[in-house]
Formats: structure tokens, C-alpha cells, sequence
């Protein structure tokens, strides 16, 4: 079985534990997800398969696209993701990936694109904390020095500057599943998770367990 998804971010809220403690969640719109191809050993050289998530009208697709659905029998999808299998998984195109596949306590790895935020300035991209704010100092939200006068006389790769801020793939590690509702699609997990409210995110099992996770 795959042990991931695709899926919409709906929005943040809270809930209440068993301790009367209230905690943060997010509320993940997961699947249903439709196995659009498989690919194994003998064919493509390793074992996954490609899972489609969101209906989209077909004249929105390419002709190419239109003809690979068209081959597995589907009506197009709006997002496409490999998924890595075993090779004796028996998904094959047609077959439906649902919420249920995780449980309560798993921890999960999700992914999504963050917020893009324009251009800004060191301050706010990489937190500087900036020269006097009294008069006449003339320095106040600048970079600073950034190079050097003679050896090597260049800019170093990865100096931190100014630039566009945000709109980056970002991965948020070891998420908790607190709740699964396999009649409404959904998972709540605690934690905060990349992107804006309808963004698409890829759920998986994580990788890295947090400490004293079974």
C-alpha cells in the first residue's frame, strides 16, 4: 500500500484533548485519490505509481495529457504525483487511495508552497536587526558590507539579500494525526502546515519519526 496522498489545505483551528487542553490543527482535505498509472521494474526500472487528485475540465489539459488519461480509462486530473511502491503492491490504474490508509498517532511529512510574500529586504527575508534607529546614523535597514575590497574582490555564493520572499516548496516534518474522517476526506493534524487556505499538499508517511514515536 502507498503510504501517501494528495490534498488541500482548508484552514487551521483548535481542539480540544482529553486533558481539556486545547492544541492547533490543521484540517487537510485528503484524496479521494485515483491511481493513474503503474510503473515497475521491467518497464520504467523501479516500482510507484502515479496518483491524480481534483477533477479538471479536459479542454484545461494538453493533448498529450488528455490521451494518458484517456489510456487508463479516467477523466483528467488536476494534479499528477509519483508515489513510490513495493514491487508486489497490487494498485493499478482505477484504484482508489483514501484517508484511511493513515491512522490516529501516525506522524506524517507534508509539503506544500508557501506563501509568497514580493521582494523584501534583508530585515524581513533573513531577520537582521538593522543599524540605530536615532538620527544621523544613516544606516538603518541596509545590508551592510557584503564583500571584499581586493581578495577575492567578489560577492560570495549565498550571501544572504535581498530578494523574493516566500512562494518556495516547503516540507513541514513529523506532523501528529490527530483525527481521520474517511466519510469527509479529511485529516487533522497538529501543527501548522505551508501555503494558503485551498493550496495542494502532498501527504506522507514521515521520514524521520519524531523522539519516542512508536
Amino acid at each position: 500500500m502507498v503510504k501517501g496522498m494528495l490534498g488541500k489545505k482548508l484552514g487551521m483551528t483548535r481542539i480540544f484533548a482529553e486533558d481539556g487542553c486545547w492544541i492547533e490543527v490543521t484540517l487537510l482535505e485528503a484524496g479521494p485519490c485515483t491511481v493513474v498509472q503503474r510503473k515497475t521494474r521491467e518497464t520504467d526500472g523501479y516500482d510507484a505509481v502515479q496518483i491524480g487528485f481534483g477533477d479538471v475540465k479536459e479542454g484545461r489539459c494538453t493533448k498529450p495529457l488528455r490521451g494518458h488519461f484517456a489510456r487508463a480509462g479516467l477523466s483528467p486530473k488536476r494534479y499528477l504525483r509519483e508515489f513510490r511502491v513495493a514491487d508486489d503492491s497490487e494498485l493499478k490504474p482505477g484504484d482508489e487511495v483514501r484517508v484511511d490508509i493513515f491512522r490516529v498517532g501516525d506522524h506524517v511529512d507534508v509539503s506544500g508552497t508557501s506563501k509568497g510574500k514580493g521582494f523584501a529586504g534583508v530585515i524581513k527575508r533573513h531577520k537582521f536587526q538593522g543599524g540605530p534607529g536615532t538620527h544621523g546614523s544613516n544606516f538603518h535597514r541596509a545590508p551592510g558590507s557584503i564583500g571584499q575590497s581586493a581578495d577575492p574582490s567578489k560577492v560570495i555564493k549565498g550571501k544572504r539579500l535581498p530578494g523574493r520572499m516566500g512562494n518556495q516548496r516547503i516540507t513541514t516534518q513529523n506532523l501528529e494525526v490527530v483525527k481521520v474522517d474517511a466519510d469527509k476526506n479529511l485529516i487533522v493534524v497538529r501543527g501548522c502546515v505551508p501555503g494558503a487556505n485551498g493550496g495542494m499538499v502532498v501527504v506522507r508517511e514521515s521520514v524521520k519519526k519524531t523522539k519516542g514515536a512508536k
